[in-house]
């Protein structure tokens, strides 16, 4: 039954922490709109901070905190890439080029007969 409540407490707890983010990042950008007299360097920074304070706010709750995760281990996957080299860049670059070519031609080539189908079935055809 403990657990209940705190599952219930914690769940309270995320959704204020939610909402604190929610409404930090809103009143930051009414806030950079509204004070448009002052210098824009000094709203963007403003804007960025409160960006970085609800961020904070936002990944102390549960789902920031499997987001961070999520982004920590897809990090790790793309350091384990293993990438092509140059030449094998360039070598299968040409090869989706020539398929793309030769598509494009069989395509052009059916369309073609296709019509030339229909303008002798309809008496267009000269």
């Amino acid at each position: 039954m403990t657990t209940k409540t705190d599952t219930t407490i914690k769940n309270k707890i995320d959704f204020f922490k939610w909402f604190l983010a929610v409404l930090l990042l809103s009143t930051g950008i009414i806030g950079f709109y509204y004070f448009t007299e002052h210098s824009q360097l000094l709203r963007v920074i403003s804007l960025l901070i409160v960006f970085g304070i609800a961020g904070f706010i936002a990944s102390t709750t549960e789902k920031g905190r499997s987001t961070i995760s999520f982004l920590h281990e897809s990090h790790l996957e793309v350091r384990r890439v293993v990438w092509p080299t140059r030449q094998e860049t360039i070598q299968m670059t040409g090869v989706v080029l020539l398929m793309v070519i030769l598509v494009a031609l069989i395509i052009w080539s059916l369309d073609s007969l296709l019509l030339w189908l229909v303008r002798l079935l309809t008496g267009q055809g000269g």
